[in-house]
């Protein structure tokens, strides 16, 4: 039965999204604006949903980092329709012409911008990831079945039934953005697998989850990654900067995927920046964890073990380790890196542009937070997810990195000899 519900959410996302390939620019602006409308007045509805899945997320003991990501506010809400907004405002991707020449025997050949197809979206915890997938997928012309976390089932539902409301009063068809409605995990099983409705899959959440889906995939598959994040504070850096930018990056959310997981510190600077920067971790309620060197100065610090280094905590955790050279500190990353957001703290320009150069990730920092590794501040109106892989996309996903291509050839009676 559960197969049956879902492969007809299936057709109809396919249906709909032959007829979103072909919508207007204007016709896609005025959905989003409508879905952004709709969230503003819909408030209240949307938060009493979140209350329920917040109370059962505290009777399961989810931890304060991740009750902050299910966290629905009005200021949240607000962001959300803001987001759809930024989405309506960009330049519509879909038919544009990216490159066109002409063969000698006068065949002309182009290359067009066109839309994925049906998205398929498997994610946890965050409900704003209903809105932004809702949002960018609309604006590329793409149907998305959507299939969020247990512990915002209700927001979610209730997110969704917002967004069609918007959808409806702009005409967009039936289908263009479906929710499975159940917490059943065999649905999961399903659209791993539903190579006849889905174009590609996007996991967002934890690394079981995006473990599972790429293992067990027959459908394409886009990875998104578990942010294990570094910050390296250089010989020399300017160290009221860095601890600005470090508490920023650990603390503000920890629990998403840009937030810092492990600080690098040289060894010139650690004497006298670990006090600075622990005091203040230690009053925002940050339990530290450190090597050898960084217990010998930080009496408050936990002994670090191997697997500190490879662990995104999503946490008020944070690992530091105190390291000889710039080169150590780059060899660390490369090794326990995720490859998603990565920050060097520096006065010197060599070293910098070294660190970009040397460290492979999707967002590599010089002087700034890990925590701008977002769509909507990299200026996409939001994002899809972070992809931490090489091929179609790396880092923020937005419009573009939901579009495919196809050639389009004009010819005038040319045939092969």
């Amino acid at each position: 039965m559960l197969r049956e519900i879902i492969y007809k959410q299936g057709q109809l996302a396919k249906d709909a999204a032959e007829k979103l390939a072909a919508a207007t620019e204007e016709q896609k602006n005025k959905a989003l604006l409508a879905m952004a409308q709709e969230l503003r007045v819909s408030q209240q509805e949307i938060i009493a949903a979140n209350h329920l899945d917040l109370e059962e997320g505290k009777k399961k003991g989810l931890s304060k980092a991740l009750l902050d990501r299910l966290l629905i506010t009005p200021d949240r809400i607000n962001d959300m329709a803001s987001g759809l907004e930024a989405i309506a405002a960009l330049p519509d991707p879909i038919g544009e012409v990216t490159s066109m020449w002409t063969r000698a025997g006068g065949l002309q050949i182009g290359k067009v911008r066109v839309p994925l197809g049906v998205v398929g979206i498997i994610y946890e915890s965050r409900p704003n990831v209903t809105v932004d997938a809702a949002g960018l997928c609309l604006k590329t012309g793409n149907a998305t079945i959507l299939r969020g976390g247990s512990e915002a089932f209700r927001s979610n539902k209730a997110l969704c039934l917002v967004i069609k409301r918007g959808l409806t009063k702009a005409g967009i068809p039936e289908g263009a953005v479906q929710l499975i409605d159940t917490t059943d995990r065999q649905a999961v099983d399903i659209l791993l697998k539903m190579n006849q409705y889905l174009d590609v899959l996007i996991p967002r959440g934890g690394a079981g989850l995006i473990k599972n889906v790429v293992e067990n995939a027959t459908v394409p598959v886009i990875e998104t990654g578990v942010g294990n994040c570094h910050i390296y504070v250089d010989e020399g850096a300017d160290l009221e900067m860095a601890k600005n930018i470090v508490f920023n990056a650990k603390t503000q959310r920890p629990g998403v995927c840009n937030a810092l997981e492990t600080l690098l510190v040289h060894v010139e600077e650690a004497a006298e920046f670990l006090p600075l920067v622990a005091e203040a971790l230690l009053k925002a309620g940050v339990e530290l964890r450190g090597c050898s060197e960084v217990r010998k100065i930080l009496k408050d610090a936990l002994e670090a073990s191997e697997q500190d280094w490879s662990t995104e905590y999503l946490d008020y955790i944070l690992a530091i380790k105190v390291v000889q050279n710039i080169e150590e500190a780059v060899n660390h990353i490369n090794r326990y890196g995720t490859g998603h957001s990565e920050a060097i703290i520096t006065r010197d320009y060599s070293r910098a542009r070294y660190f970009q150069q040397r460290v492979d990730a999707a967002a590599v920092y010089v002087n700034a937070s890990t925590r701008f590794t977002d769509g909507f501040q990299f200026g996409f109106g939001a994002e899809i997810g972070i992809s931490t892989q090489k091929l179609h996309a790396r880092g923020p996903m937005g419009p573009l990195e939901l579009t495919t291509y196809k050639y389009i050839i004009n010819g005038d009676g040319q045939i092969r000899l």
